[in-house]
């Protein structure tokens, strides 16, 4: 029976834990002896043939920013993006795949092969996002049984653990994303009534904001400009990381900035941050707000607030949302860690519904009783043209099929008609969003669908998605009279389009690589 794992795959920070033989998780450090491995890449040009993972491809940020990848998970699902080495074009997916392919060898080296695998993704990721990481896991030989929302993993291991019970919020602030989840936990029966967040706020923006003021700090006092190249503002990103942790232990934090008018002693406060990240702060608020209203819940209802990622260690977090709930939030858990430690309760708990026979006996024991309630996350829909009734025209409008916070597993279908005689073709679009308006919705996937010649108008059209307990969309187009059928699921080719499975192809290019 193989290895079961959980792998955080972070903005800043990642991490993997296994399942034991009690079926208890544990963090697996990685070959330096950490618990945390920094979501960094380093292409070495004196030895192209070896890509560092971690602490050392931090440090290399300072001497070549330009071999330099970090912080990728931000542009995780980008069609756009791309990181151009050695002539070659990386997608933030393969990116990510070496960081998982760091995790994967260095757990490996002490327990084994590891094979099925649950990855965390921010509770608000979209499907596209959710599909490349996915697939970032298969390229390196993971079978990803499943993906898992953090503040679900999160929330899935302080209930395990600690006496947590009642309508809980679970408040997510990591290095790059935040959500915010509500639930219903009784004993180890979890039920997610809703989730909110935002995938381009947390950790990263705050030490921005303290970037801005030593820049600030070094104009006022030479006129000049502190940073002159991408390995200047590599190192005081860094630095500025430190002052923030810093900050979150001290009331001042101090540092000597080396500038080329020459250097400065800089102090910021703990006042000065706390004003310089008010507005960032303000969105936390607003999102929590948002998933309360969702909930049907005022904050007095809410009988613990457990808090996930490294940035709620700050100060001024803690205080607002003691604050807003008349109580301090839990803090009994390892903030940076009970992600990765609930992903893999959840793999066990996935392997132990859909491949029993694979999950020992040990295990199964100490996963008996657990149970897990997920939501639908987002509205799915597709883009129709109705007849409007007042006019009599046509009109194009987002028509939602699945909506959100529906319990998973979950199944809708509707029935469409097509538009006019003859009609070959249709343009079938699968939209993310809570509008009716199409501007106002992601378009995920468009494809063609084919339909028999000759037909007259109104031939009805069968559409039907469904999201399975493993955070798996899978859509449906069905022309009723041909039986004609459209499967789309999503996987992502090198454009970051949607297309049919390549992982075999995309294991056998990530075999080859040396990753350390």
């Amino acid at each position: 029976m193989g290895n079961i794992v959980g792998i955080d795959l972070g903005t800043t920070f990642s991490t993997l834990a296994i399942l034991n033989a009690i079926g208890k998780p544990e963090i697996v450090p990685n070959a330096d002896g950490e618990r945390l491995t920094p979501s960094a890449i380093f292409f070495d040009e004196e030895n192209p043939d070896v890509i560092r993972v971690g602490i050392e491809a931090i440090n290399s940020r300072h001497l070549n920013a330009e071999r330099s990848v970090r912080w990728i998970k931000r542009h995780m699902g980008d069609t756009d993006y791309r990181k151009t080495i050695s002539g070659k074009d990386w997608t933030p997916a393969e990116l990510s795949a070496l960081i998982l392919k760091k995790l994967k060898e260095d757990c490996s080296a002490e327990h084994g092969e590891i094979c099925d695998a649950v990855i965390s993704v921010p509770a608000h990721f979209d499907e596209v996002r959710r599909r490349a990481t996915m697939d970032a896991g298969t390229a390196v030989g993971l079978n990803v049984v499943a993906i898992v929302n953090e503040p679900v993993a999160a929330a899935l291991y302080y209930a395990t653990t600690r006496k947590v019970s009642g309508k809980v919020l679970v408040y997510d602030l990591g290095g790059g994303t935040f959500d915010v989840t509500i639930m219903d936990v009784d004993g180890q029966q979890m039920d997610i009534i809703c989730s909110q967040g935002d995938h381009a706020l947390g950790g990263i923006d705050f030490d921005r904001q303290i970037l801005e003021i030593l820049e600030q700090s070094y104009r006022d006092k030479f006129s000049a400009e502190l940073l002159n190249c991408d390995e200047d503002r590599a190192r005081y990103e860094d630095e500025a990381e430190d002052i923030k942790k810093t900050l979150s232990r001290r009331p001042t934090a101090k540092k000597m900035l080396y500038g080329p008018a020459g250097s400065l002693r800089a102090e910021i406060s703990r006042e000065m941050f706390e004003e310089a990240i008010s507005s960032l702060i303000a969105r936390t608020d607003m999102l929590v707000e948002v998933a309360l209203d969702e909930a049907g819940a005022q904050p007095s209802e809410i009988d613990k607030v457990l808090l996930v990622g490294g940035s709620t260690r700050i100060p001024l977090i803690r205080e607002r949302l003691e604050k807003m709930f008349g109580s301090a939030p839990e803090t009994a858990v390892n903030v940076d860690e009970c992600v990765a430690l609930g992903a893999a309760l959840y793999a066990g708990l996935t392997m132990l519904r859909d491949k029993p026979d694979s999950v020992s006996a040990g295990i199964a024991s100490g996963l008996e009783g657990i149970n897990l309630t997920d939501v639908c996350n987002h509205s799915y829909g597709t883009i129709c043209a109705p007849v409007d009734e007042e006019t009599g025209r046509r009109t194009v409008q987002n028509r939602i099929i699945l909506k959100k916070n529906t319990p998973l597993p979950c199944e809708a279908s509707q029935t469409f008609y097509t538009t006019y005689e003859g009609q070959k073709e249709v343009e079938v679009t699968i939209t993310q969003g809570e509008d009716t308006a199409v501007e106002y919705v992601n378009k995920i996937a468009t494809h063609r669908f084919e339909l028999p010649e000759g037909r007259p108008p109104d031939c009805p059209i069968k559409v039907t998605f469904s999201y399975d307990v493993n955070q798996r969309m899978h859509c449906k187009f069905e022309d009723i009279e041909s039986g004609r059928v459209l499967q789309v699921d999503f996987r992502l080719d090198q454009n970051g389009e949607v297309e049919e499975d390549n992982a075999q192809q995309s294991t056998e290019q990530f075999e080859s690589l040396k990753v350390e």
